[in-house]
């Protein structure tokens, strides 16, 4: 690292323009950027946690309807049930893929390249965001503001490091990190939730559900 890199690194610099407007060191940046993510990370198990328990109580009226031949009513449940997993499915993905921004953001605490390290991350967390959007307010507004402050964060370490930004390359590795966070979700999902009993319209004779883990 250079000179200047490393004050600006570990240092909030110097001056009567510094006492002013005190800038907040680039490592303490990043690691206030890392405890906030973590913070959504958790945010969104609780929500899972409650979608979670909200599927047991689901998939147990499907098999209790379903083995009262209540074929209709049973039909109903499983289609809310369906949609249930469908938003677990999506938050298990945005936990992965913000989780996968946490490894990035620790990793530049130890390297010197931070604009091509932070640039995929900072992608990743406007498609998250993008995707709570409407669904979690909270969570929205908060993903916005962290991506904010890494992207002034990347900004300033280009012209600190006198490097320029490969955003296609930024773009390829934003969409490997959502990618991988996407398959591992699917796994999850099947590992978690039991499959759902076939619904058919005729007498159900010696049904046998899947348990719930």
């Amino acid at each position: 690292m250079s000179s200047k890199f490393d004050k600006d690194w570990e240092t909030s610099g110097r001056g009567i323009r510094s006492v002013l407007r005190p800038k907040v060191p680039l490592k303490q940046r990043i690691e206030l950027a890392t405890r906030r993510v973590e913070a959504q990370i958790q945010y969104l198990s609780g929500a899972i946690s409650r979608l979670t328990e909200r599927d047991k109580a689901l998939f147990s009226k499907v098999v209790d309807a379903y083995s009262k031949h209540e074929v209709q009513r049973a039909n109903v449940f499983a289609n809310e049930l369906a949609e249930l997993r469908k938003m677990a499915s999506f938050m298990m993905n945005a936990q992965l893929a913000l989780e996968r921004v946490v490894l990035r953001l620790r990793t530049v605490t130890e390297l010197g390249n931070i604009a091509s390290t932070l640039a995929p991350a900072a992608k990743v967390l406007q498609s998250v965001r993008t995707g709570v959007s409407g669904i979690l307010p909270g969570a929205e507004q908060e993903l916005g503001d962290i991506g904010t402050m890494l992207n002034e964060i990347i900004i300033e370490a280009g012209h600190t490091e006198g490097t320029t930004l490969d955003f296609e390359v930024a773009s390829e590795d934003a969409m490997k990190i959502l990618n991988e966070a996407a398959m591992v979700a699917e796994q999850k999902v099947k590992e978690k939730f039991p499959e759902l009993p076939a619904l058919r319209a005729e007498h159900p004779v010696g049904f046998e559900s899947t348990e719930y883990q």
